[in-house]
């Protein structure tokens, strides 16, 4: 496909898997447009890139369902002075939004060969200012905190005290949470003082599990 023809199937995608689904912020919807989603699924998969479905990227992870992503931000609620961490920072492409909303883009991921790979995308296309760290996110990445916006892209068993440890005051963190793929639901948890959380169900998800350690 031609990037003119990309271009028309990445405005279907905005139009109708995330305007049409009530998402509304213009900021959040002109990052989708400036982001080329087929830039960060491997070769053979770029005519899928903008379905509405998550794709595979290797390693047995995903890159996320793009109105998934859209809610999620939505959500948290950034601003342009914003610093953001990205927890399971996969193939780049969460970063590469968040480039266009969020003044400091952090990414951490724990499989060394998507470290790379995001690296690899993030840098052909320009965004040379997020850090991407190899590294167990569910412990965050502390000599960076504290995070206006935390988005996590795998699904924990618990929130993760660390993490909400990481949070500014005030601040937001949008997480799955289930250790079953079928039953796992959306948290956004809001801090408001040192040991002052709202939480907050969300919609019902499906992502691949939060684990622990590096490989």
């Amino acid at each position: 496909m031609s990037e003119e023809n990309f271009g028309r199937e990445r405005e279907k995608m905005i139009e109708r898997q995330i305007i049409y689904r009530g998402i509304d912020d213009e900021r959040i919807i002109s990052s989708f447009r400036q982001v080329p989603r087929h830039e960060f699924v491997p070769p053979g998969n770029e005519k899928k890139a903008y379905s509405d479905r998550p794709l595979p990227i290797g390693e047995e992870q995903t890159i996320s369902q793009p109105y998934i992503v859209a809610y999620m931000l939505d959500k948290l609620g950034l601003t342009e002075s914003d610093s953001v961490l990205e927890v399971g920072s996969g193939c780049g492409y969460v970063l590469a939004l968040l480039d266009h909303l969020c003044d400091s883009v952090y990414g951490i991921e724990r499989k060394s060969s998507l470290v790379e790979m995001s690296r690899e995308n993030l840098e052909k296309l320009g965004y040379d200012g997020i850090e991407v760290k190899h590294g167990d996110g569910s412990r965050g990445w502390p000599e960076k905190a504290p995070f206006d916006g935390i988005i996590v892209s795998a699904a924990a068993a618990g929130v993760p005290r660390e993490l909400k440890d990481q949070l500014n005051i005030p601040g937001s963190m949008i997480i799955p949470v289930g250790e079953e793929m079928f039953h796992q639901q959306l948290i956004l948890i809001k801090k408001k003082g040192e040991e002052d959380y709202l939480r907050q169900r969300l919609e019902p998800v499906r992502f691949v599990p939060l684990l622990e350690g590096t490989e």
